[in-house]
């Protein structure tokens, strides 16, 4: 049979209420004092007191060397270090969209003509209730979680361009640099002669 007997400890030094009042009563010893480390003092001779041009002075060329290595080592770890921190922070940048972002109409100009430089965006013209639009943005939602560098933006066609044929639909606009650098109208351009439904 298992022994399920179990001791609660507090905190070194706690007491309870019922622990006080039988110390006041004499029938526990007084509680000892809680434990306080010396405050620390550096030795006279050790690395941390202020040093001068003598300390300098007074090394050997092997202590200096030494001394220059441990230095050497420290400018490594802070380049490194620095190196590190402006990948991180690149990453960052880089990976900042990772989703099909909807914008309207008003929206074009800012989120997609005015894109950073170094930012691709892929701009879906879209219709709710056409199952190809459906299908090509299932596409894109996985494709922009996979090159969260890449602005992925999806947009109601008639909110884009006035009277957009139905028939075109879905459109694919690739964006750089404020212009079109390809389009796509149509899931017959990706290859698609036949949608499975």
């Amino acid at each position: 049979m298992a022994d399920y007997h179990f001791i609660y400890k507090d905190v070194e030094g706690a007491s309870t209420q019922w622990d006080d009042i039988q110390r006041k009563l004499g029938n526990l010893p007084p509680k000892p004092p809680p434990f306080k480390p010396d405050p620390f003092e550096p030795a006279p001779d050790s690395d941390s007191a202020p040093k001068d041009k003598s300390w300098i002075d007074e090394k050997t060329e092997e202590e200096l060397e030494d001394l220059e290595d441990d230095l050497d080592d420290d400018r490594f770890l802070e380049e490194y270090r620095k190196k590190r921190l402006a990948e991180m922070r690149e990453a960052v940048k880089i990976s900042k969209y990772g989703s099909v972002i909807p914008i309207s109409g008003s929206d074009f100009v800012r989120e997609v003509s005015q894109a950073p430089q170094d930012v691709w965006v892929v701009v879906i013209l879209y219709k709710e209730g056409f199952p190809e639009c459906g299908l090509l943005l299932r596409c894109l939602e996985e494709l922009a979680v996979k090159y969260p560098a890449t602005k992925f933006v999806k947009i109601i066609s008639t909110d884009c361009i006035p009277n957009y044929p139905d028939r075109n639909l879905p459109t694919l606009l690739v964006y750089n640099n404020g212009a079109v650098k390809a389009n796509y109208v149509g899931l017959h351009s990706f290859g698609a002669n036949q949608i499975l439904y």
